[in-house]
């Protein structure tokens, strides 16, 4: 039986279309907003078309002290080319932590499956 730390790949953003790349501050405020993008294909395109392309990013954020994730948002992407619509696996959401932790993002790309990338936050 597989687990889904056995499915999940990772690499170099700037080497790898598929993996999350997470664009925000490395230190905020406590409790005070700040802007969190996602986006897949930053250095390398990733392709959007029905037969390739990212379906969902999924984002969270665990505090040090903390065992467990919290989810922020999920961003899900449908528009792969039908009537020449498309949209982009880019997505922003207005973020507030209360302490220091670690951003967790997931994508899923419909052909080479799940893949992840975290980023450290600093709370001054």
């Amino acid at each position: 039986m597989k687990s889904f730390k056995e499915l999940m790949q990772s690499g170099d953003w700037k080497g790898e279309k598929h993996v999350p790349v997470i664009d925000s501050p490395e230190k905020v405020k406590a409790n005070e907003t700040f802007e969190l993008t996602v986006s897949i294909g930053d250095a390398i395109p990733h392709p959007n078309t029905l037969e390739h392309h990212i379906s969902w990013i999924k984002v969270f954020f665990l505090a040090n002290d903390k065992k467990f994730p919290i989810e922020l948002a999920t961003f899900y992407f449908t528009s792969h080319g039908e009537g020449d619509i498309f949209t982009e696996p880019k997505a922003i959401a207005k973020v507030k932590v209360p302490s220091s932790g670690t951003i967790l993002a997931m994508s899923y790309c419909n052909i080479h499956g799940l893949w992840e990338n975290s980023k450290a936050i600093e709370v001054e």
